[in-house]
């Protein structure tokens, strides 16, 4: 099948997720628990032993899903990927005796979740939420800058016209990664909106 493929170029493809993976007919997709931040190795582990014991008519795709994040580090913006549930990996298959067996036999594979040791298949609005479309998640979500601070912080700006000021944080808008600040001016307390790396914790 496409999806099962160790090529570093169609994992990371299909670890992006750009839509909504169709599901063939007799394939369910189920959550699997796995080792945190080995999800990447445990998913090539999967597509090699299905592959090598040619179970691929059992298995569809396995997906680790994961959102667009702007970190500024430096006054530099970079967009990186984060996982959205980090120690868990999506998974499509016919669920019978030996695919069952492969996937709990992989080595860092905790268990499929469900109840009482049963495997529990997604429903439709579960995979919806869990991976959408990148088209929606784009228009829905734009990707979000990671701001360590938090409104009422006191900040020192360290770059710009109001340099070496102090403030408080007013608010913060993640999807611009721009921060309002109260800096006293003129003994006023006046709103001045920032880059957040422009400012440091005091």
């Amino acid at each position: 099948m496409d999806g099962l493929t160790t090529s570093g170029d169609v994992v990371k493809a299909d670890i992006m997720s750009e839509n909504v993976p169709s599901t063939p007919e007799g394939m369910q997709w189920f959550v699997l628990k796995v080792q945190s931040n080995r999800e990447r190795t445990i998913r090539n582990s999967l597509l090699k032993r299905i592959n090598r014991e040619g179970l691929e008519e059992h298995f569809g795709e396995i997906i680790i899903p994961t959102e667009k994040v702007a970190e500024t580090k430096g006054g530099k913006k970079r967009i990186v990927e984060r996982k959205l549930y980090p120690g868990y990996i999506m998974i499509q298959l016919t669920l019978n005796d030996e695919s069952w067996y492969l996937v709990r036999d992989t080595s860092g594979v905790g268990d499929f979740t469900g109840a009482s040791g049963k495997p529990m298949p997604m429903q439709p609005h579960e995979i919806e939420r869990m991976l959408g479309t990148e088209e929606e998640k784009e228009a829905a979500e734009p990707a979000r800058v990671k701001i360590d601070l938090s409104q009422g912080e006191t900040i020192k700006i360290n770059d710009g016209p109001f340099e070496s000021f102090e403030g408080v944080v007013d608010g913060i808008d993640e999807a611009s990664g721009k921060i309002s600040v109260l800096v006293e001016i003129f003994g006023q307390s006046t709103p001045v909106e920032l880059e957040s790396w422009q400012v440091e914790t005091i």
